[in-house]
C-alpha cells in the first residue's frame, strides 16, 4: 500500500511524504504506482521550475519513498505559488485514492 502524508501547519502545506508500493499489478505494470509517481514528481518539478527553489528532498534508493519539505523562509509570492502547486498535487492524489483506495491512503499531519 502507498501511504501519503501531507504535512501542514496553520492550514498551509509544509511538505509531504510518500512511502510504500501499491502492488496493484505486476512489477513495471503497476498503474497506481505510476500515477502516484507521475503526479508527485510532476508537482516537485513544477515547484522547482516555476517557484525557482529546490525543496529539501529525500528519496529512497529502490523507489517507494519520497519526502519533500518546503523552506520556512520563502517570500509570500513564492510561498503562495508553491501552495497552489502542492494543493493541486493533493487533489490529483485524492482522485486516484477515490478509485484505488485499496492501494493507497492519504492522511494529513
Amino acid at each position: 500500500m502507498i501511504h501519503v502524508s501531507m504535512f501542514r501547519s496553520q492550514g498551509e502545506i509544509t511538505g509531504f511524504e510518500i512511502s510504500g508500493h501499491a502492488e496493484s499489478g505486476p512489477y513495471g505494470h503497476d498503474l497506481v504506482c505510476a500515477a502516484v509517481s507521475a503526479v508527485s514528481f510532476g508537482a516537485v518539478n513544477a515547484v522547482i521550475s516555476l517557484c525557482g527553489f529546490e525543496p529539501d528532498l529525500e528519496q529512497g534508493g529502490e523507489g517507494g519513498y519520497l519526502k519533500i519539505t518546503l523552506p520556512e523562509d520563502l517570500d509570500d509570492a513564492i510561498h503562495s505559488k508553491a501552495q497552489t502547486l502542492l494543493e493541486g498535487m493533493q487533489v490529483s492524489l485524492e482522485t486516484i485514492e477515490q478509485e484505488y483506495d485499496q492501494y493507497m491512503k492519504i492522511s494529513q499531519r
